[in-house]
């Protein structure tokens, strides 16, 4: 039998270390094969349409606007037909610093291939925390499942292309991993990247300050490194908005920018907005659709909670998931957003975990070929949401 999730995380253990390459090769492995399954559906639908899959994985959409700051800083501004302002302080500054600077130490590098380097240097990254954090929960077969699961979610096409949300989930997963093995300034600071990377890193902030409240409360006392790791695990967030803030001139210039974006937080009135409009619409079948889909999200959000996964995991989940849904986003886009919540995953990875292996494996390949088509569909139709 599979090793069963823990029913209480009363205190955060200690381990000798992280899980090594050995350790961890059937989950990167497993992950490897999932998204090359991926990449070659992407391929094959390319040379059938006759267009370039690798341009649509480094060179169009977001992608664009961290090579442009790479290249040139940050300064650069579309001004839309309504008035409105897209500026490129919206975009956070890890990624493009990785980028510029593998782009000057790999002669004829250009900063579009070293994104495409670092985001997928980072999805194994992700996949090897992923693993760690999955096994120390629920035993070693679920943690390889959780990493495979994670490299078939509907959107894992995104993990290919040179966006944060390898980076992010990569910084995310070992922090947790961090806390939940005692490491807490270690912990601190791979949140302080997140920070850097994105703005849902305020989920990652959260949970490491509550579970350190938690700690406090439970045991009178808050150890130094505890103390460390929560004052740093904020800075990088912090310190790039206070950087567009004095850059602009405004305190709450960070948010304007957003804003200008169409990102600002409405507390879920777009998202409710745009439900009712498919509801009322001429085809409110779509309406159901994305009601059943956000009454999915809520129901592996409490088999989570009735999991009862360790507490900085759940706050991180519920976090980011929380800021998917209040933001006022394009609606395409949230599953993008939500996919860092990887524990999301962790139910349906026990689940997979008790079945043979055979049965297990089909399983995922059926996922792999939806997710690589869905994928490929996206990719080379009207782009990424």
């Amino acid at each position: 039998m599979p090793h069963q999730p823990h029913t209480s995380v009363p205190h955060l253990r200690s381990a000798p270390g992280a899980p090594g390459p050995s350790d961890a090769a059937p989950a990167l492995l497993g992950y490897a094969g999932v998204r090359l399954a991926g990449m070659a559906i992407l391929a094959v639908w390319a040379a059938v349409a006759g267009v370039d899959g690798l341009h649509r994985l480094k060179g169009r959409w977001d992608a664009v606007w961290y090579v442009r700051i790479a290249e040139n800083g940050y300064g650069y501004e579309v001004r839309l037909p309504d008035g409105s302002v897209h500026s490129d302080l919206a975009f956070f500054p890890l990624l493009p610093a990785l980028e510029r600077g593998l782009s000057a130490v790999l002669p004829g590098v250009g900063a579009a291939t070293a994104g495409l380097v670092v985001a997928w240097a980072a999805a194994f990254a992700a996949a090897w925390g992923i693993y760690a954090v999955g096994a120390h929960i629920a035993g070693r077969r679920a943690g390889v499942l959780l990493a495979v699961l994670w490299g078939v979610y509907p959107t894992a096409f995104v993990q290919s292309m040179a966006y944060t949300e390898t980076l992010f989930t990569a910084l995310a997963a070992w922090s947790l991993y961090a806390v939940l093995t005692g490491r807490w300034i270690a912990a601190g600071a791979l949140c302080a990247l997140a920070g850097l990377t994105r703005p849902s890193a305020a989920a990652l902030v959260a949970a490491l300050g509550i579970t350190a409240v938690v700690g406090l409360i439970r045991d009178r006392r808050l150890p130094w490194r505890t103390v460390a790791g929560v004052v740093l695990a904020p800075l990088g967030w912090l310190g790039y908005v206070v950087f567009v803030a004095v850059r602009e001139g405004s305190p709450t210039a960070y948010f304007e920018v957003q804003a200008a974006w169409g990102n600002n937080i409405d507390g879920g009135l777009a998202l409710a907005r745009f439900v009712g409009e498919q509801l009322t619409g001429p085809n409110p079948l779509a309406g159901v659709g994305l009601l059943a889909a956000l009454g999915l999200l809520g129901w592996v959000v409490w088999l989570c909670v009735r999991q009862r996964q360790p507490l900085p995991v759940l706050v991180y989940t519920i976090g980011i998931v929380v800021i998917s849904l209040i933001g006022a986003a394009y609606f395409g886009s949230r599953p993008r957003l939500i996919m860092p919540a990887f524990p999301l995953l962790l139910p349906a990875a026990v689940a997979l975990a008790r079945l043979r292996q055979r049965t297990a494996t089909a399983v995922v390949a059926l996922l792999a070929v939806a997710s690589g088509g869905y994928g490929a569909f996206t990719l080379l139709g009207s782009g990424p949401p």
